[in-house]
């Protein structure tokens, strides 16, 4: 199927996106329990909105992607990703989103979800201290926040500071990763890395009939209950890339 590429690098493909933008949405989604008002920043490709939207009870989604031209492009050739673009609940904006994060409100959003690309060029600063202490300002108490953290195999180096990172700013309890697989990307291996600002841990999900029942309603291809608390199980080599 089609791809989309930027800057050379595969952002994502028809045939496997959704591994990537079910399991960027959906754990925090159910860990949380009661998020309305949820943040992206990034994700022009749509499928993270897509996802998102399929909950009822999110209320009201503000993404922020600083190029429009993805939107457009997106629109034009991958209608299956962008496909919730026109959604009443979706407030879209072309901005800067380190720039949108710095000046939010404190304590607005349920969840945050960092859909960006790799750390070089515009996205370079979606991996730095002062972004992520933005993120947890602008976090509600209870607040989860989910970032594209890279591969343990292919981008140790990045994998590693972004975890330390976000162990600096949530605790060492709190930034839990997630891993899945993507045929499409460098080893297969990817990352989220999750910031609990308090509340519910993903490895405790509990909730087993809801997920199930949402799984089955929506037709979900990759996430399920066991797969969400599986991602959670972190491999020795990757407990020592992110030990302090």
């Amino acid at each position: 199927g089609k791809m989309l590429a930027l800057d050379d690098m595969v952002m994502t493909t028809i045939n496997d996106e959704f591994h990537y933008h079910e399991m960027i949405s959906h754990p925090a989604i159910f860990t949380h329990g009661n998020a309305k008002n949820v943040l992206v920043i990034g994700g022009g490709d749509g499928g993270t909105v897509r996802e998102i939207l399929r909950h009822d009870s999110i209320e009201h989604v503000t993404m922020v992607e600083i190029d429009g031209e993805v939107i457009t492009a997106c629109k034009e050739h991958l209608p299956q990703i962008a496909a919730a673009f026109d959604n009443p609940k979706l407030d879209l904006k072309v901005d800067d989103g380190i720039a949108f994060v710095k000046t939010a409100a404190p304590e607005s959003y349920d969840i945050i979800i960092v859909d960006g690309s790799d750390p070089v060029g515009p996205a370079e600063g979606l991996f730095s201290v002062e972004f992520y202490t933005n993120c947890f300002n602008a976090l509600k108490p209870g607040g989860i926040l989910v970032a594209q953290g890279e591969s343990p195999k292919f981008n140790e180096k990045a994998f590693a500071e972004l975890n330390h990172t976000l162990q600096g700013i949530f605790g060492t309890e709190n930034a839990p990763v997630s891993l899945f697989y993507v045929p499409t990307y460098p080893t297969g291996m990817w990352s989220f890395q999750y910031g609990l600002k308090g509340g519910a841990h993903p490895k405790s999900v509990s909730n087993d009939s809801t997920i199930d029942a949402f799984v089955a309603k929506s037709g979900l291809r990759y996430y399920n209950v066991d797969i969400h608390r599986a991602s959670f199980a972190t491999p020795n080599f990757v407990k020592e890339l992110i030990k302090k």
